[in-house]
């Protein structure tokens, strides 16, 4: 009894020196666990404009996601502006095409799992480090832990990067995580591919309305021949703008006349996050 005491009283000491401070690894748990939450629980749709550039595809668009899926209205293809009549036309055809609605869904739903997953082995597959404070935003750096064992590629890859990470210190929410991959990944022994040491990935993301966060810029840049992820190549800028929220019982159709009323090209000047 005596030494049970002597040891909680110890505990209680030692708790009361470093005053029950979190360790950065507990500070990323915390932030992990609140985006998952915070993923099941947001059901908001938005409208925005986004720029993709991808080696052989550069593409600017108007985007509305809507109940069963999200409608797109291409306004420029590889430099080349797309017509009113082309632009009302594929847009027409998906709203009719339910099939590609089902296969959006389903691709949709693969890469939030996939992020999802990305997102849990977090915690544990870095060594985390303090690195000071910017603004409303903690700071972490962060460094593969050599006891981690990933479980699949897309885990080896994430596992073999070094960075940054930022968390808004009051919500407890991730606002941009960085990272360069410091070492070879060999897909297959190498036999499969391979992605080079040097590869750097960027995603920032924003609080949209209160509580509601969104990634508005992601950046890849791996050298290798093997695709990481199913819907990211290794190579590509996407970046979002110009958010609005639509309501929440919005339909496609309903969707689709939002797109119509936007400008086909906006000004990137007002792109949230930068000054004009």
């Amino acid at each position: 009894m005596l030494r049970t005491r002597f040891f909680t009283f110890a505990t209680l000491l030692l708790a009361a020196f470093t005053g029950g401070a979190q360790t950065p690894r507990d500070t990323v748990r915390q932030a992990v666990q609140t985006e998952l939450d915070a993923s099941r629980n947001d059901h908001s749709h938005w409208l925005y404009f986004e720029i993709d550039r991808q080696p052989n595809k550069a593409v600017k668009r108007w985007v509305a996601q809507a109940n069963s899926a999200s409608i797109d209205r291409v306004v420029e293809l590889n430099g080349q502006a797309i017509s009113e009549s082309q632009q009302r036309q594929e847009m027409g055809a998906f709203i009719n095409d339910s099939r590609a609605q089902a296969k959006q869904r389903k691709s949709g739903q693969h890469d939030d799992e996939q992020a999802a997953e990305l997102l849990r082995i977090l915690p544990d597959a870095f060594l985390w480090t303090s690195a000071g404070e910017k603004g409303s935003n903690i700071l972490f750096h962060f460094k593969p832990d050599p006891q981690f064992r990933p479980q699949d590629l897309e885990a080896r890859v994430f596992a073999a990067m070094e960075g940054d990470m930022a968390i808004d210190r009051e919500q407890h929410r991730i606002a941009s995580l960085k990272g360069r991959l410091i070492r070879d990944v060999k897909i297959g022994y190498g036999l499969l591919g391979e992605l080079k040491a040097g590869g750097t990935f960027d995603v920032e993301r924003r609080e949209l309305s209160p509580r509601i966060w969104q990634i508005t810029e992601t950046h890849v840049h791996i050298e290798g021949h093997a695709l990481i992820f199913k819907t990211i190549s290794e190579e590509e800028d996407d970046v979002k703008m110009h958010f609005e929220q639509l309501a929440a019982s919005i339909t496609l159709q309903q969707a689709q006349n939002e797109l119509l009323h936007r400008s086909p090209n906006p000004s990137q000047d007002q792109a949230l996050g930068r000054a004009p």
